[in-house]
């Protein structure tokens, strides 16, 4: 299954991390050694891809960096093909990467590279106490889906990576944005203000040379912040978990994984970390000393995915398409689920932890039960691998007690399902997208739900409809989506680099009587509520009320309100809100 993180190996080469586990000799085929710098890697998705296997290739005879100089080549190829114009000029460009170079949307866009680049505002911030350089702009592409763009005034990018943006994460108790990147940083983003600058602290993750600490050099392939919302927990390729302070200090480097991590989640009393990696094992650390407490080797192959149950059970999942339910303490898993015939890619407790779903690249979604060994509900619909799920946080045990259950699932066939997990039946497939989706989230609220898609899109959706609400298209694919703890804002992470923090029109949320917003114009105006016209001229001065329930789109001359007003005419709306 392809994990959106990649290894530098050599410049402007990247291979996929997952594509590392196993030797060739694993799979009974040659593998491919001293790729670069005498890392030693395995050719896995070529093999699995081509069929090697079936050949009647002697692998004694593969010469050491045969792959990396096949994928050299075609990089050549296409920078060449993007560097040379039409006329035969010939202009330098930056080095292409191999997950760009495979992408034919990047490919054309570094032709038409010729255009004026925008303009950023540089600032300066922290980065472990040093200083570094950052941009923001306060304005990207906007995306035409049936009227329901989110203007570019609603959307501020943040950069200052400088590489694949692959998660982020919202505090859970103020506005701070985490970001990891296949730069080897973590990065804060301080978004409390609401203005269209952030300051950033920039988290570089560190090894021991020499000693003296330089640069890992590897990705950020996870991070969590505890439920306080006071440390933030990274996970890296370098097989290091780190945890740090909101200001940027490092609190504690644990290390105990011999490879990358994978995963990685705080549990619930903010006492333990979990953790999940390349080396079939999962470990549960303590989070204060910073010590491994008990470390779980019952997988056969990776581990991919971990969640909590309680502060001392959790779930795990792999590659050898097992689940295992594991307690502290205990020296075999309390239960193993399986069932899957392909690898099991995330797997997510419901919110009162008596439900487990898992998706896998077998095409299927299963929710198990504790009290039984086969699965709840084998769910069947989607075309191609699920990527990932997540639960709403609704139904018993959540602060949205009266609303239903649903699980949402995340698919490389374009497509969004939301589930009704009782009845074990598909509620609304989410058709929008036109890539793979790597991500999803639920509004805090349960009401809505935002998704990320290699297309470069996010969109945001009706829960009960399954209606789309509101989308924007960014400049790079979209690997995570994440709402902040008010549910007015989403966070998205980007394989250009860039992270966008988009307003949400569907505000105030949490209002629980009438409410009456008052817009100042210039006349004439043209008012656009669900496709109708009211009134089709205003030229005297006048109050005009509308009641009608929420969520709305307002639109005035092509332009979506409220925006800042300019002159002479006051119209007063009066929305009746929905009690929640």
């Amino acid at each position: 299954m392809f994990l959106p993180c990649n290894l530098p190996l050599v410049e402007g080469l990247h291979i996929n991390q997952r594509d590392q586990w196993a030797t060739g000799a694993d799979f009974g085929r040659p593998s491919v050694t001293e790729i670069a710098e005498g890392f030693v890697h395995s050719a896995y998705t070529f093999g699995i891809e081509s069929h090697i296997s079936q050949s009647n290739i002697n692998g004694a005879l593969v010469p050491p960096a045969a792959l990396l100089n096949i994928i050299q080549k075609g990089l050549q190829y296409t920078e060449a093909e993007i560097s040379i114009g039409e006329d035969g000029s010939q202009k330098n460009i930056e080095a292409l990467s191999l997950i760009d170079a495979v992408m034919p949307d990047v490919v054309e866009s570094r032709k038409q590279a010729a255009q004026p680049q925008q303009k950023v505002k540089t600032e300066t911030t922290s980065t472990n106490g040093e200083e570094a350089g950052q941009a923001v702009a306060n304005h990207s592409e906007g995306m035409e889906v049936d009227g329901l763009e989110i203007p570019s005034s609603k959307a501020t990018v943040l950069r200052g990576h400088e590489s694949e943006v692959f998660i982020c994460a919202w505090n859970p108790t103020n506005d701070l944005l985490a970001s990891g990147s296949g730069d080897s940083t973590a990065r804060i983003w301080n978004m409390n203000d609401n203005s269209y600058t952030a300051n950033q602290l920039v988290l570089r993750h560190c090894i021991q040379k020499g000693g003296t600490e330089v640069p890992s050099n590897k990705d950020v392939t996870s991070l969590d912040w505890n439920c306080e919302g006071s440390l933030l927990a990274t996970g890296s390729y370098d097989g290091y978990a780190r945890i740090w302070s909101t200001e940027g200090r490092l609190v504690n480097t644990l290390g105990q994984h011999k490879g990358p991590i994978f995963a990685l989640k705080w549990n619930k009393r903010g006492n333990y970390i979990l953790s999940a990696g390349v080396d079939k094992t999962t470990i549960i650390w303590d989070a204060s000393s910073g010590n491994c407490t008990q470390q779980f080797a019952f997988h056969s192959a990776p581990a991919l995915d971990v969640d909590w149950q309680s502060n001392a059970t959790f779930a795990s999942c792999s590659t050898d398409q097992c689940i295992h339910v594991c307690r502290l303490g205990m020296e075999r898993p309390m239960k193993t689920f399986q069932g899957h015939t392909n690898e099991v890619n995330a797997i997510k407790w419901d919110p009162q932890g008596q439900l487990l779903a898992s998706c896998s690249d077998d095409m299927t979604l299963k929710i198990w039960s504790m009290r039984q060994d086969n699965c709840v509900h084998d769910l069947q619909a989607h075309s191609k691998e699920i990527y990932t799920i997540k639960w709403s946080p609704t139904g018993p045990g959540t602060n949205n007690a009266n609303v239903p259950l649903i699980l949402s699932s995340a698919s490389f066939d374009s497509t969004v399902r939301l589930w009704d997990v009782e009845q074990g039946r598909c509620l609304h497939t989410l058709t929008k997208h036109q890539e793979p989706v790597y991500s999803v989230a639920f509004s805090p609220d349960g009401k809505f739900l935002a998704s990320g898609s290699f297309d470069k899109c996010v969109h945001i959706w009706n829960v009960q409809s399954g209606q789309l609400v509101h989308s924007y298209r960014g400049t790079g694919g979209i690997f995570e989506v994440c709402w902040n703890h008010r549910g007015d804002k989403v966070g998205a992470s980007a394989s250009d680099g860039s992270e966008y923090c988009i307003s949400s029109y569907v505000y105030p949320q949490k209002a629980r009587t009438s409410l009456t917003i008052t817009f100042t114009f210039i006349l004439p105006i043209t008012l656009k509520l669900h496709g109708k016209f009211y009134p089709q001229e205003v030229r005297t001065s006048q109050t005009i009320t509308f009641t009608f329930i929420l969520p709305i789109i307002l639109k005035l001359h092509g332009k979506f309100y409220p925006q800042e007003a300019h002159a002479s005419q006051t119209i007063t709306f009066t929305f009746i809100l929905p009690n929640t």
